[in-house]
């Protein structure tokens, strides 16, 4: 199968610098599957299961939260705000997020305030999706 150059970025640092067949990706309009020679372009990440095939067929599974994805001449650019490997994602710290979200939730709170607790409660939930 044909490869493409993968980068994956974060703020913390590099995640992935090489060749993949494929990556699958959650947007804020759904699920992207980027393979090699794919024609330009831009978006703005979700959050959301990512999957990548390395050219040597082995996909690795990561919970990756907002950024952008760009791709240009075959180069695959992610830059993501949060990006964990499933085998790095602390499960239990996870289910721990998910408990308190769920409480702060059932408080009495502003839409501002509500809206952050379900952020919070989605990424919770993401990580623990993809890290069992």
């Amino acid at each position: 199968m044909s490869v493409f150059h993968l980068r994956i970025v974060t703020a913390d640092g590099l995640y992935f610098d090489g060749e993949a067949e494929r990556i699958i990706a959650r947007t804020i309009d759904g699920d992207v599957c980027i393979l090699a020679h794919h024609t330009p372009y831009l978006t703005a990440l979700g959050m959301g299961e990512c999957r990548v095939t390395g050219s040597n067929g082995e996909t690795r599974r990561a919970a990756c939260i907002g950024g952008m994805l760009s791709v240009m001449d075959n180069e695959v650019n992610l830059v993501a705000t949060t990006f964990e490997w499933a085998e790095d994602i602390d499960v239990s710290r996870a289910e721990r997020a998910r408990q308190r979200a769920e409480a702060l939730m059932q408080k009495q709170l502003d839409e501002r305030e509500y809206e952050l607790a379900q952020a919070k409660l989605k990424r919770a939930l993401t990580r623990i999706n993809v890290g069992k």
